[in-house]
């Protein structure tokens, strides 16, 4: 059963070596609708933290060096003062911003000095008034024009923009073994994948630029999920949507989501070949692709294509049951490069495409007495997405 909460997955991750040398990161993503005209805009709100154990503030778990001072500013990696000193950067920040053709990307950073964690499960992070828990997002973010041009090492756009919104989790993807206790705690993989909200219910409010926007729960086409790890992927593909509509019956599917993602996994830095997680709930039943589950073999083939106008995906996800197969397109004058540094002070993703405006077609399949039977033919709106490889790699 792969559509089960779990909260201590969903916890703070950066606890022994991670917190030298790690990041944390909760992602958001929903639409709202602008107060005066009705218009759609897809939103995105993160918290990201990375290596507290460099500013000397103790985590309530793990080690940290004792020759570090408890700085009082974040250490961003990318200023080039830090890059010649070899100082990996070491912050909590905030990312928050829109899709579309007047895309933003907005980045706040606090020292480790201004930010309370809550370890356990259910987790709490605050950085002023910058707060996330399992069921609540709120913050505010400001960076002018002078500021975003006299500082590149902030890796953001100008704006503004504030939340206040609750969250209501709906259905899970919950990876299984890739996640577990003794896989965690031997922190295998480079990079771990947890979504304790493929289909969440977003309400409250956000003012982008002075504009209002109410979220209404069942029109937020939410997403919540995490990563944590050492570095990231390299493919990096996400493909994720709870808006979902049936062809056969021309019905909205209300209690269903897909979520695919992953790329090139590494564990203890040896790359795998390229596999993908995939899960589809559908109405209530569950299917799933995932390679670490050896007793239902997933086999995979994907594709994705930069075109002058699109971005393209391709996925067939295969095991002995089922077959998913999927086509999302989205218009790269509504995606934006999506920025990140690595804890150890690398920015490799450089042309790391992010949306939330993608369509797609997912053809769903049964398998019986050796043949496919079609369990549905289904339309797919305000699909998050990404789709990147870090600088100086092949395509796929």
């Amino acid at each position: 059963m792969f559509a089960k909460m779990d909260a201590y997955k969903n916890r703070y991750m950066l606890t022994g070596f991670l917190a030298e040398q790690g990041y944390d990161w909760w992602w958001h993503s929903f639409t709202g609708i602008h107060e005066e005209t009705g218009e759609e805009r897809a939103f995105f709100i993160e918290y990201y933290l990375c290596n507290p154990a460099l500013s000397g503030a103790k985590p309530k778990y793990g080690r940290f060096p004792k020759k570090h001072l408890r700085r009082s500013e974040p250490v961003l990696g990318q200023l080039p003062e830090n890059k010649a000193l070899g100082k990996k950067p070491s912050y909590m920040m905030v990312k928050a911003g829109c899709w579309g053709e007047e895309h933003l990307q907005l980045h706040r950073f606090f020292a480790w000095r201004d930010v309370e964690v809550r370890t356990g499960a259910p987790y709490g992070v605050k950085g002023g008034d910058c707060i996330v828990s399992e069921d609540r997002i709120q913050g505010h973010v400001t960076v002018t024009k002078e500021e975003a041009a006299a500082h590149p090492e902030y890796m953001c756009d100008s704006g503004e923009m504030s939340w206040d919104l609750v969250v209501d989790k709906k259905i899970a993807y919950n990876v299984g073994y890739g996640t577990s206790v003794p896989l965690c705690a031997m922190e295998a993989f480079e990079m771990y994948w947890h979504a304790q909200g493929m289909k969440t219910h977003y309400s409250g409010v956000v003012t982008l630029n002075g504009e209002r926007y109410i979220v209404i729960p069942g029109r937020s086409y939410g997403y919540a999920d995490k990563n944590w790890g050492r570095d990231f992927t390299s493919p990096w593909v996400w493909l994720a949507s709870s808006d979902l509509r049936s062809n056969l019956s021309g019905k909205r599917l209300l209690n269903s989501a897909f979520d695919i993602g992953g790329g090139r996994p590494k564990v203890y830095a040896l790359p795998l070949p390229q596999r993908l997680l995939g899960a589809f709930y559908y109405e209530g039943e569950e299917f799933e692709f995932n390679f670490s589950k050896f007793w239902n073999p997933t086999r995979t083939k994907f594709h994705c294509q930069e075109t002058k106008e699109e971005i393209i995906w391709k996925v067939t996800q295969e095991n002995r049951d089922a077959i998913m197969k999927v086509r999302v397109t989205c218009c790269k004058k509504d995606m934006l490069f999506v920025n990140y540094e690595s804890p150890d002070g690398e920015k490799r993703h450089n042309r790391l495409w992010n949306g939330g405006n993608a369509k797609g077609r997912i053809l769903l399949y049964r398998k019986i007495d050796g043949k496919k039977v079609l369990v549905d033919d289904i339309e797919a709106g305000h699909i998050g997405c990404e789709y990147g490889v870090y600088d100086g790699f092949a395509q796929l």
